[in-house]
């Protein structure tokens, strides 16, 4: 029972991260700011994990020039993201993954 529990754990597990990877990473990786900076930057402005996570959901679900926090010299460049195609639930997980691969809280010594 456990070795089950363990086997469905990680296959979900591997299942969420290829929505982290193939919703997010497939294009941040393309452009020249790599996706922590994006965190970073959010961490700054909401420092909390639930305030950080409300308000990137809500620039994903509908991002305009002016909610997002990326300088206007980025914009100009690469313009305002596409609205994200992933369920809330998806979007949550993306979010969690995104999050714990990202956070400062812990690591620091």
């Amino acid at each position: 029972m456990v070795k089950n529990i363990l086997v469905l754990a990680l296959f979900l597990n591997f299942a969420y991260s290829n929505i982290y990877e193939s919703n997010c990473l497939k294009c941040h990786n393309k452009l020249p700011v790599s996706i922590d900076k994006y965190f970073y930057r959010y961490l700054l402005k909401y420092s909390s994990e639930r305030e950080v996570k409300r308000a990137m959901a809500t620039y994903l679900k509908n991002p305009t020039e002016d909610t997002t926090i990326m300088p206007k010299a980025f914009i100009n460049r690469f313009g305002v993201k596409k609205k994200t195609k992933l369920s809330d639930e998806e979007l949550k997980k993306s979010l969690d993954i995104y999050w714990e691969k990202y956070k400062v809280f812990g690591k620091l010594k």
